[in-house]
């Protein structure tokens, strides 16, 4: 199937803010009022926040957030006193920080487009990258990573949340319909070029988004492979997934440009 891969998952995601998905409700007031005390809790995964000395100080720092748009992360890091640019797909994601930071008074530089491409931004623009779980959206998470390292400055951090691969072996439909642990799927998934033609016809028409499992070696060997040296790593469960309680679904990495 020909499909502009872009704008459809733009649009879907438009679609899933509308729908109230958990990456898509805006920080309330009272969280940016503690995270203009240094108070914060912020997530790469779904349960698990992201260690504070992970982060460190970040007030004068640059900050991208990247393909992390919902009106969660990029005003927290903004009400900390951070310089935030915020790089989104969706433009109703996009919309819900604008509609924080004009409650509180934030400024974050919005942009949308594509995590892989990132050639508007100069070569070292950055000190640190906040990319919460969203690659899954994307065919080439190798390109994610060659253009973090290059926006980065020298020492600068990224922070990444990707899903387990694991997450795509199986048919989900008949796990949870039967109770059947059905191994379908090979790794690396496609919806694309996995799902077969009537089943991807019926998630067009639905309008979920479309994703893409990565390999271990594409999501943590592509970061060493860019030039990354891992310095943090940590697991986290979803909310409510049927793996959950059988092992962790999702990893966050910390990696820090030589």
């Amino acid at each position: 199937m020909n499909i502009d891969l872009l704008r459809y998952n733009s649009e879907a995601w438009d679609r899933e803010s509308a729908r109230g998905n958990q990456w898509t409700i805006p920080v309330s007031g009272d969280v940016i009022a503690a995270a203009r005390r240094g108070e914060y809790g912020i997530y790469l995964t779904p349960e698990h926040t992201v260690p504070h000395e992970w982060i460190g100080p970040v007030a004068g720092r640059n900050v991208l957030c990247l393909a992390s748009g919902g009106g969660q992360q990029a005003p927290v890091f903004a009400a900390m006193g951070a310089n935030v640019t915020l790089l989104d797909n969706s433009a109703a994601q996009l919309e819900a920080d604008r509609s924080v930071c004009l409650r509180e008074g934030l400024s974050v530089r919005m942009e949308q487009g594509d995590m892989r491409d990132l050639s508007r931004f100069p070569d070292g623009s950055f000190d640190l990258i906040f990319h919460p779980v969203s690659n899954c959206f994307v065919d080439d998470v190798h390109a994610v990573w060659r253009e973090c390292y290059r926006v980065l400055g020298d020492g600068g951090v990224l922070l990444a949340g990707f899903s387990n691969p694991v997450l795509y072996l199986f048919d989900w439909e008949r796990w949870e319909k039967d109770g059947e642990r059905v191994i379908r799927y090979s790794i690396p998934y496609s919806d694309l070029a996995s799902l077969p033609a009537g089943e991807l016809e019926a998630r067009i028409a639905r309008g979920e988004p479309l994703e893409f499992s990565h390999t271990l070696g594409d999501l943590i060997g592509g970061q060493l492979a860019a030039g990354f040296r891992l310095t943090g790593f940590y697991e986290d469960r979803g909310i409510g997934g049927l793996l959950d309680e059988y092992l962790p679904v999702f990893i966050s990495t910390r990696a820090v440009k030589n």
